[in-house]
């Protein structure tokens, strides 16, 4: 048997066209691209506002069962869907968002798909890509300066320095970062108070920049963010110490979605990358409504389990771009499966069906809650070469049992021509029309109810428990105009519950509300939930510890 090649080799070896090329299968002209080298490019911003009143594409979300050790494999199903798109003849585009570095240096690793279902130049997009994320931490923390700035030289706007909402960000994992205090060493360096450090994707600015139209409508979310609070409870906000401008321009190049390819050259819109267990994992709208005008699908994902990414992709990222998804398709392994049924991560080789069986309780729940938002649904079996006939007829007899087909795709080690039924059974189910999608609740919803509707209908718990303090914190939003807004809810990615420990379909949960924040520029409600952090800290042996440079000069352990 022939060495199985890394993904890294893999996209080493990938003959990539010049991004020109590749721009041109979408129409768009060079003159409206802005190169960086030559395998990767930013859409310019006049070009994006002149496809406006186009019809729209198709539109296909992919997301996940609960992320388990075992690997799903979501981004690499992405790209492969939209690969085996094209080569069944449909015009597609891929839409998925940037990787932070937090997780490459951490746990997770890169997010750039994997074998020969991958978008390149990888080591480019797990690393500092277009620069983006650099733009994002900078806006914040140019916001950051100009408080303690304003509070130094007089406070005119009499911010309470006890009641700053506004925390620091960094996109590295670093836990002793998550509270500090500042402002240390004398009066030069102004008044000491609390604060903290979040990740960059964590920050309200990625978020704003993802769900942002244009870079009018990126000021004024700016503008609304609230930063902190006067003695009296009134907020105050960034356009009120006049920082919305300059936040503005720091990211007027990182607005425009970045262009790539896949290893069989077709297009990529690669911006933007919220969290999805602590902010609201996808992509820009941005990058999501230009690729609708320009192909006749277009493929994207939301970030971790469908209790998490497609929830929150279904009522913030649709609910506020009025985008109607046609198919979702729910990734799902054997080796997850049985991770699922209780089988250690050692033993996923030995086959065991009843484990599967067992385990499938995750990959059912998930299928139901995606058709309570009216969406038709099919689930892609990402093969491994571990998986045996029995295990994978479990899954699809189980999935039978639901009014859903379980689709084997061998992309991963096949490219576009492993994944083809899967293709065109999401062509059959998207050109039908059975979408009816719907939020799963009003804008005019109680707060509080939102956060009971995801808990009891998404994660089946049957309370959720919270003090005093938050509930009334959730009433003065209401009263302050802030009701309407859906919710983001911060939560472990492990599991329907708030303990990651607690794999399957558990039920009658509590869920425990730690804090609320109130992100008003980007519009949503963030509830923090459980131990959650939006801080992450890295693991006893960080992938750091792997990563070098090679005597070639390579880049060596960032898989």
């Amino acid at each position: 048997m022939a060495d199985v090649k890394t993904d890294i080799e893999i996209a080493r070896a990938a003959n990539k066209k010049p991004i020109q090329e590749i721009g041109a299968k979408l129409g768009i002209p060079n003159e409206s691209l802005l190169p960086y080298g030559h395998d990767k490019a930013k859409i310019s911003a006049d070009f994006i506002a002149a496809q406006k009143g186009k019809d729209d594409g198709k539109l296909i979300l992919v997301t996940a069962i609960n992320p388990t050790p075992a690997g799903e494999g979501k981004t690499t199903t992405t790209v492969g869907l939209g690969d085996g798109l094209n080569s069944i003849g449909r015009k597609a585009v891929i839409c998925i968002r940037e990787a932070s570095l937090g997780p490459c240096f951490g746990v997770k690793g890169g997010a750039a798909g994997g074998g020969y279902a991958q978008v390149v130049p990888m080591e480019d997009m797990n690393l500092h890509f277009t620069g983006d994320f650099h733009a994002i931490t900078s806006a914040h923390n140019l916001l950051s300066a100009m408080i303690d700035n304003h509070i130094y030289w007089g406070n005119a706007l009499n911010i309470d320095i006890r009641r700053v909402a506004w925390r620091r960000v960094m996109d590295m994992n670093d836990r002793a970062l998550r509270e500090i205090v500042c402002s240390l060493g004398g009066v030069a360096n102004g008044f000491p108070r609390e604060a903290g450090f979040d990740i960059t994707v964590a920050s309200e600015v990625m978020a704003i920049l993802c769900l942002a139209t244009d870079l009018e409508d990126l000021e004024k979310r700016l503008g609304n963010i609230i930063i902190g609070y006067r003695r009296d409870k009134t907020p105050v906000f960034c356009r009120d110490i006049k920082a919305d401008g300059a936040m503005a321009v720091l990211l007027k190049d990182a607005m425009q979605p970045n262009l790539v390819q896949t290893l069989e050259n077709n297009p990529a819109f690669v911006h933007g990358g919220p969290f999805a267990n602590i902010a609201h994992g996808c992509n820009s709208v941005v990058a999501t409504t230009t690729a609708l005008k320009l192909g006749d699908y277009v493929v994207t994902e939301a970030g971790f389990g469908a209790d998490l990414g497609a929830e929150k992709f279904f009522d913030i990222k649709c609910r506020k771009a009025d985008l109607k998804p046609d198919v979702a398709v729910i990734v799902a392994t054997v080796r997850a499966m049985k991770m699922n049924g209780g089988v250690k991560k050692e033993d996923l080789g030995a086959e065991n069906v009843e484990a599967v069986v067992q385990g499938c309780a995750n990959l059912g729940r998930h299928i139901q809650n995606v058709k309570k938002f009216g969406v038709p649904v099919v689930v892609a079996v990402n093969h491994f070469i571990s998986d045996s006939d029995a295990e994978i007829r479990a899954v699809q007899d189980y999935v039978e049992t639901l009014g859903t087909e379980a689709i084997l795709c061998r992309h991963w080690a096949e490219g576009s021509a492993g994944i083809e039924e899967l293709s065109r059974k999401v062509v059959e189910l998207a050109e039908s029309g059975a979408s009816q999608f719907a939020p799963l609740y009003a804008d005019d919803m109680p707060l509080f109810e939102k956060i009971e509707t995801i808990a009891k209908g998404i994660y089946h718990a049957s309370e959720v428990i919270a003090d005093k303090s938050v509930r009334d914190q959730l009433r003065q939003w209401e009263e302050q105009g802030y009701g309407n807004l859906p919710v983001c809810m911060a939560k472990t990615q492990y599991s329907f519950s708030t303990d990651p420990n607690l794999r399957g379909a558990p039920s009658d949960h509590a869920v425990p509300i730690r804090e609320v924040r109130l992100s008003a520029g980007a519009g949503f409600i963030v509830v923090i939930c459980g131990q959650i952090m939006t801080m992450p800290g890295l693991p006893k042996v960080p992938s750091s510890e792997k990563i070098h440079l090679n005597e070639q000069g390579h880049i060596e352990g960032l898989f």
